[in-house]
C-alpha cells in the first residue's frame, strides 16, 4: 500500500496514498480519514486551510499522538 507522511498546520500524519497514484513529494492533497483524495494546487489549499481556520474545524488534528510527533520533511501534502 502506497503510503506518505504529510504536514497540515504543523501536524505530521501518515496517509494512504492508493486513490492518488499521481501524487509526488511537493504535491498538495485532499485528504479525509487518512486517505488522500485528489491532488490540489496550492491556491486551493490555502483556501481550504483558511475556511477551516474559520469555521475551528482544525481541532479535530489536535490529537495527543498528533501533537508528540515531529514533521519529517515535505511529502505528497501541505508545505
Amino acid at each position: 500500500m502506497r503510503m506518505a507522511r504529510v504536514q497540515f498546520g504543523g501536524i505530521s500524519k501518515n496517509i494512504c496514498l492508493e486513490y492518488t497514484p499521481e501524487a509526488k513529494v511537493g504535491d498538495y492533497v485532499l485528504v479525509h480519514v487518512g486517505f488522500a483524495l485528489t491532488v490540489i494546487d496550492e491556491e486551493e489549499a490555502r483556501h481550504t486551510y483558511d475556511l477551516l481556520k474559520q469555521i475551528a474545524g482544525l481541532s479535530e488534528l489536535e490529537t495527543p499522538e498528533a501533537a508528540e510527533s515531529e514533521p519529517v520533511g515535505t511529502a505528497a501534502g501541505g508545505r
